[in-house]
């Protein structure tokens, strides 16, 4: 006997359902099948109403016979039909226990069958005919039953048509619900300017006596905070994908209130606990992403754009995924790597083998939350363009000797514009954060920079896993006052992290992370803020990702950041963060 797949059967099956004039009728609408053109009448001496519509199963029907039993002479008139088109499964066994309802799915499968094998020029024999007769008749009631479902099915399946948001594209949401509170013990010096009352922690300080001004910070309030995506995905060809993200929010995180200019949302701030747009606390909505990709060949795939992504590329880890690991700016990746978030241009993934493989991307500064009236977003602005400042040329080689292990290994090489006349801020990595001049106040050309990241996750059971980075970068200080040398400011970081899946429960992972965001290994003297006292910024975070139901998560987080803006004077800040993750 021939093994039928039921699932092929159910669509063949059904779309013989056309074909019955005593259906057709009320069921002129219901287009949804794969064929509804009518059946050729095949079996002359049979209505086509009486042939039927076979349908997969009876079980639990309202009103099947299921308590009468099974006629002697129907086993063996299925096996006859059986024995002609091999419509019964191999491991059917029609002697032990087989209720009507499971018979009448058997002979639905025949009769799909039958009436598929038996060419119109060669009727079945009188003898054939009149056992399907017979079948059918005695049947009857769970047949008709079974019609009823699929009409129903057709119906519903019919409003899905007509209600989807389109035959080529995916729409899906993740909506977070933010309650966040950052606490000291004593006020917290931070390089700022003096202007604004050293309020606003975007403008960079003022050198005075050859050192960077500072203030004192102290008053933070817990906040409640909303963050959007609205993702659409499209598919053309099915292979293909063009990705179109909006984001919106409202947020500015406790642990801003505290920081050195430069470094704003950066340590104790969790990612979902953003604005995500120029117009701070406004719930505007805008572009986060736009990218196309599609395969060159099955191992080469491109992703063209004008804002690309690069965290969907590069710097991936198991255990730091914001969405389900540690979540903090400065937990989730590399703080040396990205000084382009997201940009224009093009990556390419190669899939070497399934052990390696390597991206590699060209990206010029196009970021939703920059503004372009400050002269962000460089690539859509002729004055700079697509080749000019901020750029970056990325490569990460990834080996994956098996699916517990993950070893990647970055390089980057960008092109840092002097925003304001000074390299630093949310496009100065590696410098990273903070703000660099040419050591006495004065302004920068365009700054080269080289960074190199080490990055692994490890389970080392299946219940418990390492994970963590080391990242190293070197930035050129090229002053525009050509009487100053310049120089360069080389840094490093470390983060290292245990990670516990399935916490609890199924799906649920528990993070600890610690990370020194930047230690600076030399030219400290350009650091116009982020410099502190010479202190050495440590930070520790403990997060738990707590999946409620398939759309529904809870995330607690702890932060705790020691010698916080790298002054070893400050006391410890701790933050407490506590999401609602929604995903639909």
């Amino acid at each position: 006997m021939v093994k039928l797949n039921l699932v092929t059967s159910l669509i063949v099956t059904a779309s013989m359902l056309a074909g019955m004039g005593a259906i057709a009728a009320q069921s002129k609408a219901t287009d949804v099948l794969p064929s509804q053109e009518p059946i050729p009448k095949i079996l002359p001496s049979i209505a086509d109403s009486q042939i039927g519509a076979p349908i997969r199963s009876t079980e639990g029907i309202s009103g099947s016979p299921s308590t009468v039993p099974i006629p002697k002479w129907a086993l063996p008139a299925l096996r006859q039909l059986d024995d002609r088109y091999n419509c019964i499964e191999e491991s059917t066994d029609l002697d032990r226990g087989v209720t009507r309802a499971k018979f009448a799915e058997r002979l639905n499968i025949c009769l799909s069958l039958a009436n598929e094998s038996i060419p119109v020029p060669t009727p079945a024999t009188k003898a054939e005919l009149e056992t399907i007769q017979k079948l059918q008749a005695e049947f009857a009631t769970e047949l008709t039953a079974l019609r009823g479902r699929v009409e129903a099915i057709e119906a519903k399946t019919e409003i899905l048509k007509q209600q989807q948001f389109s035959a080529t594209t995916k729409l899906s949401a993740q909506v977070w619900v933010n309650f966040t509170g950052a606490f000291t013990s004593n006020s917290i010096t931070a390089e700022r300017s003096l202007a604004q009352g050293g309020t606003n922690a975007f403008i960079p300080p003022a050198r005075v006596n050859g050192v960077p001004t500072r203030v004192q910070l102290r008053d933070t309030n817990p906040t409640v905070s909303n963050y959007l995506f609205l993702t659409l995905n499209s598919s053309f060809t099915g292979k293909d994908m063009l990705v179109t993200q909006l984001v919106a929010g409202n947020a500015n995180s406790p642990a801003n209130q505290l920081v050195s200019s430069g470094f704003f949302n950066t340590w104790g701030v969790p990612i979902t606990d953003q604005t995500g747009t120029p117009q701070a606390g406004s719930n505007a909505v805008y572009l986060r992403e736009l990218s196309y990709s599609f395969p060159i060949n099955d191992r080469v795939r491109v992703s063209v754009g004008p804002r690309l992504n690069t965290y969907r590329y590069f710097d991936q880890n198991r255990f730091t995924n914001f969405l389900t690991g540690a979540g903090s700016f400065n937990s989730s990746g590399s703080t040396l790597f990205a000084a382009i978030d997201r940009g224009s241009g093009a990556v390419v993934s190669w899939n070497i083998s399934p052990q390696f493989r390597f991206n590699a991307g060209y990206l010029a500064e196009n970021t939703e939350f920059l503004s372009a009236a400050n002269g962000f977003n460089t690539s859509s602005n002729p004055a700079a363009g697509l080749f000019g400042s901020t750029n970056q040329v990325i490569g990460e080689l990834a080996y994956s000797p098996s699916k517990d292990l993950n070893l990647k290994l970055l390089y980057s090489r960008s092109l840092i514009r002097p925003y304001n006349g000074f390299i630093g801020g949310a496009v100065g990595e590696p410098l990273p954060y903070g703000y660099a001049d040419d050591g006495f106040g004065g302004r920068l050309n365009d700054a080269p920079a080289d960074t190199f990241v080490a990055n692994f996750d490890w389970l080392l059971t299946p219940q418990v896993g390492v994970f963590g980075r080391y990242s190293y970068g070197n930035t050129g200080i090229i002053p525009v006052n050509s009487a100053r040398a310049g120089g360069n400011t080389t840094v490093q970081s470390i983060q290292l992290g245990l990670g516990f899946p399935d916490l609890g429960k199924k799906g649920a992972l528990g993070t600890i992370s610690y990370l020194i965001p930047h230690s600076y290994l030399g030219g400290r003297e350009f650091l116009l803020s982020g410099g502190g006292d010479g202190g050495k910024q440590q930070e520790l975070e403990v997060a738990y990702y707590y999946p409620a139901s398939e759309n529904i998560a809870i995330v607690p987080a702890f932060y705790a950041i020691f010698n916080p803006n790298n002054f070893q004077t400050n006391s410890p800040v701790y933050i407490g963060n506590v999401r609602m993750q929604f995903s639909f």
